[in-house]
């Protein structure tokens, strides 16, 4: 099932190993069983400190668990963990072999002081790009704290159960039976929603650290470069992110970053995170903005950025690269059935449509390579477009054409979902050249018009375009001294990793510049 090139790396890192751990497969006569059945038999005779055995009690079938010989440490997969969870797969064996885990030793240690028994079960599809971070997330949590089970379960080979639990977004977290969460989530997020005291605490420390040179705000492709290029001027720098990577983890494939072929948003996102931590960085994760207040207008005479737990960080000079996020139609319906059909990640949440018919909302690039995409999954796509063309490269518009089983509608003006209370089933437009009302039968939306910059929060502190953009020069200054800007929130035209990158680059220079200049000697008078 493994080519050979993947079994010779797969048996170099299980000689990490230093427990013995036992494979038990849950098979029945399926073929899905009998690929499971080959994939676990490669794996265990690449080492002598794993043995295989079936146990065919477990409801759900196939499955898998890994469990270290004599104690309760184990993870469950329920499905054949490939395509994007493979990582998962290779990070449980070694973890639950003993191999240590990367994650800080603050984040290990509250982990094994939670109290109290979590059961997790998170669905998953193999296309999701988003999915491996819970699941890799949950599996250690269930390795470093015996009172936490946790089992990432293939949605596509249980439709029955997704169905009966109205499972339509992955990845979906279910905690003791109860729905958790939906969507990406790291190690950090899942203790915070679990460990209610941790917010506390963290505030209390963010309140006792002192004044920054510079503080980026954000964590995405122009956070990162911000927060590197200021570090390596030796200023004290610090990042306040929400979450680190930003919407580049919520990207597919990414083939334009030069010198790169192809990379996936996550692989980027983790690698933008450790190029940072390299440097003399205080990373401030999950920490969202909530104000921003002027060196002019602060008790500390610098610039102010409050958080939303209520701490507050002061720095000499801020740079804002909040980026963006999906842009929403704004119909009724969108909200009431968001995960229950309405989806803004194809490639994420596609399989669970399999069979079914489906609206893509937006012509441009996303939307048609989205429709292109859900063509091979669904029974039927209709893409509706506002415009009277569509707006996306000729290259994938003749792509598109060539499906048969999409249809595509122009000059249309998505104004509702409809739903029966627990999930999509149609949606409503209007014609733009007559104002007829239409309606589809469908049972998923998705949504791809576009991004939003988060500045809302700014409102009221600096400029703003009409559009919602931090508006900057050329050297990501704003209306603010002190203040600078960069990536997709600002006013830089063309929303792209490679410019964000570059423009948190500037920014940071510029950042450096003004420090030098707001702290040189005023010169004598007789010198003038």
């Amino acid at each position: 099932m493994l080519d050979e090139a993947i079994k010779a790396q797969l048996k170099a890192y299980l000689e990490k190993l230093t427990q013995p751990i036992e494979l038990v497969a849950a098979l029945d006569d399926g073929a899905k069983s009998r690929e499971l059945d080959e994939l676990l038999h490669e794996i265990a005779a690449m080492s002598d400190r794993i043995s295989l055995r079936r146990d065919d009690d477990e409801p759900r079938k196939p499955s898998f668990a890994i469990n270290r010989l004599g104690t309760d440490v184990g993870v469950r997969f329920a499905g054949i963990p490939m395509g994007h969870e493979f990582t998962s797969l290779v990070l449980a064996l070694l973890q639950v072999g003993g191999h240590p885990s990367k994650a800080a030793a603050e984040t290990i240690a509250q982990v094994q002081d939670l109290e109290g028994e979590f059961r997790f079960e998170t669905y998953f599809s193999l296309s999701c790009q988003n999915c491996p971070d819970v699941v890799q997330a949950l599996n250690l949590m269930s390795v470093l704290n015996p009172n936490i089970k946790h089992v990432a379960i293939d949605g596509a080979l249980y439709p029955d159960e997704v169905e009966r639990r109205q499972v339509m977004s992955v990845p979906t977290v279910y905690l003791n039976g109860e729905l958790f969460d939906q969507g990406r989530m790291s190690l950090e997020q899942i203790l915070a929603k679990i460990d209610t005291g941790s917010a506390e605490r963290e505030a209390g420390k963010i309140k006792a650290k002192g004044a920054f040179d510079v503080l980026v705000v954000g964590g995405g492709p122009a956070g990162a470069a911000a927060a590197i290029y200021a570090a390596r001027k030796g200023i004290r720098t610090g990042v306040a992110a929400e979450r680190f990577g930003g919407q580049v983890l919520d990207t597919m494939a990414i083939e334009n970053f030069i010198s790169v072929p192809y990379t996936e948003g996550p692989k980027l996102g983790a690698a933008l995170e450790q190029h940072v931590r390299e440097y003399d960085v205080d990373v401030m994760n999950l920490q969202r903005a909530t104000k921003l207040v002027p060196a002019g207008e602060s008790a500390s005479g610098l610039v102010e950025v409050q958080l939303e737990n209520g701490a507050r960080l002061k720095s000499k000079a801020v740079i804002l690269s909040t980026g963006a996020r999906w842009r929403q139609m704004g119909v009724p319906g969108e909200d009431a059935y968001r995960n229950k059909g309405v989806a803004y990640c194809p490639h994420c949440d596609g399989p669970l449509f399999k069979g079914k018919r489906v609206a893509v909302v937006g012509g441009g690039n996303s939307g048609v390579e989205a429709a292109i995409d859900l063509a091979g999954l669904v029974a039927h796509v209709t893409l509706i477009e506002f415009d009277g063309k569509l707006r996306a490269d000729e290259v994938l518009q003749r792509k598109l054409r060539s499906l048969p089983n999409v249809d595509v509608i122009v000059s249309a003006q998505t104004t509702e979902v409809l739903g029966d209370g627990q999930k999509v089933n149609g949606l409503v437009y209007k014609d733009r050249t007559d104002g007829v009302m239409h309606s589809l039968e469908l049972e998923g939306v998705f949504v791809q018009i576009g991004l939003l910059p988060n500045t809302e929060w700014l409102k009221g502190s600096l400029e703003l375009s009409p559009r919602g953009e931090i508006v900057i020069d050329d050297r990501g200054q704003t209306s603010l001294s002190g203040v600078f800007a960069a990536g997709d929130a600002t006013t830089v035209p063309y929303k792209q990793i490679v410019i964000a990158m570059g423009a948190g680059s500037t920014a940071a220079l510029a950042a450096f510049d003004h420090l030098i200049r707001s702290s040189a000697p005023v010169a004598e008078a007789a010198e003038a």
